[in-house]
Order: structure tokens, then sequence, then C-alpha cells
């Protein structure tokens, strides 16, 4: 009897911890993975590799917006200019390259510093002018997209050059045996694994965490606050222009480019378990909280739903992730 009581016991201590283990993973991961089949189920051939990795490349710049927008999250604040950035990325850059392949990297490398002039003005603004960020970046948002219509005349002008769209729309031939592996895809792993250890691994992510958590401790125990903030805001808005450079090779030029890509990350993001007050964050989490997106967007395309209602969906994730999160952290208070 002693031999049956403690092999029930022995399996009943293994039974709670298997769920224990299966709660402590975060949830975004079954959501992308029950998504994940149910687009299979209504489209069978989206699980050819060809067609898979195509997909990935779709999803590629919204994943990569999302892992830069988790930077100024987790340090507490917002950036609504990640959109605006974009648009103005793909329409400068069509502008100044004007189909001239020989001029396509240093117009990227112009585009990057633009990208890192928004985000020291972002940073700076909100660390020492102490304007909301909420406020400020809203402000950069209305001017980096005003500046970018400005300088087009309100319409797209320019071409950008093959060598500058591979980026977006090419890939390697033949590699794995596939038509083409996308240079997006191997774009996203590479930053998806630089900002990983970024944030997980080194101690600027431990930081930045810190600084979100509790600013006032965070500055008592030595970290660089003001540093640490606008280092934030240049890491997203640099990422936000090579989100803009996969953009444009994919779809070419257009005025609507970066439309409502702020909301997008800040939703992945959140539905990946990020805390909008800062201190909590994951890149994994958030970077499939972008792809679940996607893998949404794409199953409201195959059951035939328009347009708007993504935007209804969207909204209902921010209200819904942001509620479980303020639940979880009152239950284990």
């Amino acid at each position: 009897m002693a031999r049956i009581t403690a092999g029930t016991a022995t399996t009943d201590s293994f039974g709670l911890r298997a769920w224990q283990a299966v709660r402590a993973i975060n949830p975004v991961y079954f959501i992308a993975l029950v998504l994940l089949v149910w687009v299979g189920f209504r489209n069978p051939a989206f699980y050819q590799p060809d067609n898979f990795l195509t997909f990935l490349q779709r999803a590629a710049p919204l994943m990569i917006l999302t892992a830069g927008q988790v930077f100024v999250l987790v340090s507490g604040g917002f950036d609504l200019s990640v959109g605006s950035v974009v648009t103005s990325t793909v329409i400068i850059g069509a502008i100044l390259a004007n189909n001239d392949p020989g001029a396509t990297w240093w117009v990227i490398l112009a585009l990057l510093a633009g990208g890192l002039l928004i985000g020291l003005i972002n940073g700076a603004v909100t660390t020492y002018l102490k304007v909301p960020s909420l406020i400020a970046t809203l402000g950069m948002l209305l001017m980096a997209r005003g500046v970018g219509l400005y300088w087009s005349g309100g319409a797209p002008r320019g071409y950008l050059p093959d060598n500058f769209r591979m980026w977006g729309r090419g890939g390697i031939e033949g590699l794995f045996g596939l038509r083409d592996f996308p240079y997006a895809v191997i774009v996203l792993v590479v930053f998806g694994v630089g900002y990983w250890l970024l944030l997980h691994k080194l101690n600027y992510g431990r930081q930045l965490l810190a600084l979100g958590d509790n600013p006032r401790a965070a500055r008592l125990s030595g970290v660089n606050v003001n540093l640490m903030r606008i280092s934030a805001f240049v890491l997203c808005s640099m990422t936000a222009v090579i989100g803009g450079i996969l953009l444009g090779g994919r779809g070419g030029v257009s005025i609507e480019t970066g439309t409502g890509l702020e909301m997008q990350t800040i939703a992945a993001a959140v539905l990946g378990g990020t805390m909008l007050l800062g201190g909590r964050g994951s890149i994994p989490a958030a970077m499939a909280g972008a792809l679940a997106l996607e893998l949404l967007f794409t199953l409201l395309n195959l059951l035939g739903l328009p347009k708007p209602l993504r935007d209804a969906v969207q909204g209902l994730i921010i209200i819904a992730a942001v509620a479980y999160t303020a639940y979880s952290t009152r239950r284990n208070r």
C-alpha cells in the first residue's frame, strides 16, 4: 500500500510540475500555434516551404519593428512615430536614390542617420524637457510624415533601385533546395537574435528593465537613466528605418506604407506580454505576437472579412492583453 501511495504521489507531483511548466509558457505562443494551424486548414498550400517563407518575408518587417518598440515600452515610454518614420524612409529613399543602383548604399546610410536623429530628438524631448513620450512621439509622427510628404509633393516620386529593393523582395536562389531564401528572413533572424541578446543577456537590457520598473531605484543603483531612455528611442527609430527599407523593397513607393504600424507594433508587443508601464517584456514573445497578428490578418483575408475589421480586432487585442497583464500582475503580488 505504501508503494502505491508513493507512486501516486510521484505521479501527482510530476503532473503538477508539468502543469506549472505549461502555465509558465507565454500564452502568445499557443495563440500563434492555433492561428498557424487554422490558416493551414483553410489553405493547405500555406505549409509548403516556399509559401511559408513568403509569408515570413511579409511578416518580417512587423516582427522587427515590434522588437524595436519593445525597448521603448520596457523603459516606460511609447513611440508613436514608428509608422511615419517607415513612410518617410520609403519616400525619401526613393527620391534620393532615384533608381540609381550606385546611390543605394549611401542612401541607406543617410536614412539610418535620419533614424538616429529622430531617436535622439524623441529621447531628448522626453528626457530633458519632461514631455510625455506619448505627446513627444505623436508630434514626431506628424513632423516625419509632413517632411516626407512635403519633399515628395504629396505623391510618390522617384524609384527604388533593384539593389535597394532586394532586401524586401529578393533572396538567395536554390538555398536548401528552395526557390529562394528571402533576405528579409535572414535580416529577421539577425535582428531577432541580436535584440534578444541585447535585452535579455547583456547588462544594457537589465538596466533598461530596471529603469522601466522603478526609475528612482534605477538611478540610485547607478543607472544612467537619461542615457538609457534616449538609447531606447534611438534603437526604435533606427529599427523603423530597417523596417521601411524592407517594406519599400517589397511593396515599392507609397505614401501609405507605414500607416497604422505604430499601433500594430504596440498591439503585438502587448500581446506578447510587454507591460505598457514598463519593467517587463520579452523580445521572442513580442515577435511571436507580431507573427500572430500577421497570421490573424491572413486568416481574416482567407475568411473574406473586410479590412476595417482588422482595426477593431487590433483594438480588442490591446484591451484584452492589457487587462490580462494587469490581472496577472495583481494576482502574483
